[in-house]
């Protein structure tokens, strides 16, 4: 049963006769009849009382009508809406993200797609790891993914800039005020706020201390950057937070380690990727912040 079929069936039907409902689709009359004839062939009913006066619907036809002018709308309807998706006037685009750059990066990014593309819905996911992020592109649950580089992805990637990661201190902190950057050593017998070893940024600010020398004491272990700031500037201990986390508010509570710390950042997404995917990859790079 092909979609034609059933546009055949529903012309005749309108019609009254199979000349008349093949003018109206532009078809040839034996064309036309041949098709309703193996339709009704694979129904094993006829669908239509063939007379000289032209053709009505038998009892099964009647029963049918319905479901093929049902069947046609929704087959119109999903080929208007692939088509709208393409011309981005319509559909939906799904943002999977990593938690700072659904806290940086991208808000910018939906604020101009809602101003370009306001037919387009969009959805969007946080994950706490990168890796996390990964599966559930694979799984084909978002149509791009925003965070660091995906281990072994092999889909399209784009750079998009590097992230640079703050210290937040108590704003009455001396070292706040220390000139070119505060050595991470510097602060070596404080315990830290740091982060749960199952969050994306661990395994990143273990490297750091370990290339700054120390092991750090906890004072607490976060699952958001957003905890890591309050704490921090609340004097808790001090914390490595991505700059974009770092609100006004605590603006005043924040300095550039000595030696920066940066991640970089990409858009990724599966191979031949959807068009709307494509076109916010474009305003993501447009509104990437240069590294500092």
């Amino acid at each position: 049963m092909r979609p034609r079929q059933l546009e055949y069936v529903v012309a005749v039907a309108e019609e009254g006769s199979f000349t008349e409902g093949a003018r109206a689709v532009l078809v040839s009359q034996p064309a036309l009849s041949h098709q309703v004839k193996a339709l009704e062939q694979e129904l094993g009913r006829p669908l239509f009382v063939r007379g000289p006066d032209g053709a009505r619907l038998t009892p099964h036809g009647e029963r049918f009508l319905p479901h093929a002018r049902a069947a046609l709308a929704a087959s119109r309807a999903a080929v208007a809406a692939a088509r709208d998706t393409a011309r981005l006037e319509g559909g939906e685009l799904r943002v999977a993200a990593l938690h700072s750059m659904a806290m940086g990066l991208v808000p910018p990014a939906l604020g101009a797609w809602r101003l370009a593309h306001p037919a387009v819905r969009v959805a969007l996911t946080e994950y706490a790891h990168i890796d996390l992020l990964t599966a559930a592109m694979a799984h084909g649950d978002a149509d791009i993914g925003v965070g660091t580089e995906p281990a072994g992805w092999s889909g399209p990637l784009r750079v998009l800039g590097e992230e640079e990661l703050m210290l937040v201190l108590p704003a009455d902190d001396p070292l706040l005020r220390r000139p070119g950057g505060v050595p991470l050593e510097l602060l070596a017998d404080r315990p830290w706020v740091l982060y749960a070893a199952d969050f994306g940024l661990a395994p990143l600010l273990a490297k750091v201390f370990a290339h700054a020398g120390f092991v750090p004491r906890a004072a607490a272990r976060v699952h958001h950057t957003a905890t890591a700031v309050e704490l921090a500037a609340a004097g808790l201990g001090p914390a490595l937070v991505p700059a974009d986390v770092i609100g006004a508010r605590h603006a005043g509570h924040s300095a550039r380690p000595a030696a920066p710390i940066l991640r970089r950042l990409v858009a990724f997404t599966r191979d031949d990727p959807a068009p709307a995917a494509r076109a916010f990859a474009d305003l993501l790079a447009a509104h990437a912040r240069p590294t500092p």
